[in-house]
């Protein structure tokens, strides 16, 4: 099916004339009996009664047009639409979970101020799965913690954050500074294996020959915090997920030998990602946070 026939069908039957339609779409009058004759030949039947001062839909043709009229409506609508495709299709961005925690908020929120129309969807998990899924083609950009990642991707480093060792107040602990593996003989309340802020500490740990085996492991930061206000044990996150419970008093600061943990909040990317216009404010927004810093 020609949808431009339908067009001139539904132009024959608004002007009553093949001249008025062929005036109207700017096409030979030619062009407008060769196309409602094929489509009578396609339909077997006349669409059209001549008549002396011009032509009359015919029942069939009537029945055909007002099932073709949601085909032109819907056909018009995407000629409105397919110069701005690249609007109206929403950004999708896999987090690791720390950066949903204390970066991604703010991004997104200076974003939804000067860019209200922008949509965009999150998906949070690990920092390992973040990457497997930005891989896998599933999502346009990822948030990411640790070092940049090897192959072909386009990184925007945003920050970097400390990890800290914390406890309750009461929690017994050395006189002095905690070594590695004193550390590993403590009650340890640990982010999960495949976790950035797990995967730092591993490997500082295994730097000093020390394998860590927590009491708890947890996805939830939040957990894990209230387990070390419990007095549970020691618990080692960002710096800044500590600071509220730090600054009440429910937590305190272990002082770790040799052990200086960071991790850097990287935007990634793959290189020859197409950059639809939406993605690219997401990239100017990001570029320029980075750059204020």
């Amino acid at each position: 099916m020609n949808i431009r026939y339908l067009e001139i069908l539904e132009a024959v039957e608004q002007t009553g004339t093949f001249t008025g339609a062929a005036k109207k779409l700017q096409l030979t009058q030619s062009a407008v009996s060769h196309a409602i004759a094929e489509l009578e030949r396609q339909a077997g039947t006349a669409l059209f009664d001549r008549l002396p001062r011009g032509v009359c839909l015919t029942h069939c043709g009537a029945t055909l047009l007002e099932e073709a009229q949601g085909i032109l409506t819907a056909s018009r609508h995407l000629d409105r639409r397919i110069g701005h495709l690249e609007e109206c299709t929403p950004i999708h961005i896999v987090s690791s979970i720390t950066i949903a925690s204390v970066l991604l908020p703010h991004i997104l929120n200076r974003l939804k101020h000067t860019f209200p129309s922008l949509q965009i969807t999150v998906r949070v998990t690990t920092a390992r799965s973040a990457m497997e899924i930005l891989k896998s083609g599933e999502e346009d950009i990822a948030f990411w913690e640790g070092m940049e990642p090897q192959g072909a991707f386009r990184t925007i480093l945003l920050e970097t954050y400390k990890l800290r060792a914390a406890c309750a107040p009461t929690f017994p602990l050395p006189k002095k500074a905690v070594s590695p593996r004193q550390l590993c003989t403590l009650p340890l309340l640990l982010r999960e294996p495949g976790s950035s802020v797990r995967d730092t500490l591993d490997s500082t740990l295994s730097l000093a020959h020390q394998k860590a085996y927590p009491l708890w492991e947890s996805v939830n930061t939040f957990a894990l915090i209230k387990a070390a206000e419990a007095g549970l044990g020691i618990t080692i996150l960002p710096e800044i997920l500590l600071a509220d419970s730090l600054a009440h008093h429910n937590l305190r600061l272990v002082k770790l030998a040799g052990m200086e943990m960071e991790n850097r909040m990287l935007a990634v990317l793959h290189e020859n990602k197409h950059i639809t216009h939406p993605l690219q404010i997401i990239l100017d927004t990001l570029a320029a946070l980075s750059l204020s810093k």
